[in-house]
């Protein structure tokens, strides 16, 4: 795997004097757990995140339960999604207050795979509430475009005055879609780039189709694969699942 271009460790979470919150978002393809599940819990673990944006989270027999035992081992709770979501889901740790949550199914195109959205509205001590969305964008390139358009809609019709949005993309930054994203939304990686960039393959990266994004007034403080963060380990990133997650610190404004 290819090394950090930045050295300086991200910044923890807490909560500043002026009511902001620092908070750690990941996002991470998880194959529906068809992997090492030990391997996933401590990456996710060790990246201390606020919220987790899961995409292919288990859609089957007993998905409920397979789910809540990774946000168990993990050190987090379910907040939306799973299933009921056609595989996006949000896990939180215990420092989010949360307000509501809805679970969003995209139109059907025949032949194709069922997508969806897991959204949720949060709050992090005094800061302003926060618009969570993750999604797995399709394969196919015009509905990818279609479901990116989806995407910007239901992120404004949260209400909230921030917003963060993050999952598999399915394409990478010179898409029509990512570029639309990256156009009315902030890149994670663009803005503030920490660890590493490709999450595309564990053992060969070469192609960056995940992202975190933010809207403006979000601070991004570092957004990138969590390569050499500590407890991360190389050998869990390649057991954990067919992708790398890509982790960012983001400073939540003051309500």
């Amino acid at each position: 795997m290819p090394t950090s271009p930045s050295v300086s460790p991200l910044p923890a979470s807490r909560t500043e004097s002026d009511g902001s919150a620092v908070i750690r978002v990941l996002s991470y393809n998880i194959r529906s757990m068809r992997d090492d599940t030990a391997a996933l819990a401590r990456v996710i673990g060790a990246c201390e995140p606020d919220l987790v944006l899961v995409q292919e989270a288990p859609r089957f027999f007993r998905w409920r339960k397979k789910l809540a035992r990774l946000a168990a081992a993990s050190g987090q709770v379910i907040l939306s999604g799973g299933g009921t979501a056609s595989g996006p889901a949000l896990l939180c740790s215990l420092r989010a207050t949360v307000e509501r949550t809805e679970d969003v199914l995209l139109p059907l195109t025949p032949g194709l795979h069922r997508r969806g959205f897991a959204t949720a509205v949060v709050r992090f001590g005094g800061a302003a509430r926060l618009g969570v969305l993750s999604c797995h964008l399709s394969l196919q390139k015009d509905e990818r475009h279609e479901q990116g358009g989806m995407l910007l809609d239901r992120l404004a019709a949260l209400g909230t005055p921030h917003a963060v949005a993050g999952g598999d993309l399915n394409e990478r930054p010179n898409g029509r879609t990512f570029k639309r994203l990256a156009t009315e939304l902030r890149d994670g990686w663009a803005v503030a780039p920490w660890g590493a960039e490709y999450t595309s393959t564990p053992t060969d990266p070469h192609q960056r189709i995940d992202a975190l994004f933010a809207t403006e007034g979000v601070e991004v403080l570092g957004c990138g694969v969590p390569i050499g963060h500590p407890g991360v380990t190389e050998a869990d990133l390649r057991a954990a699942t067919d992708h790398l997650p890509v982790l960012a610190a983001l400073r939540v404004p003051a309500s």
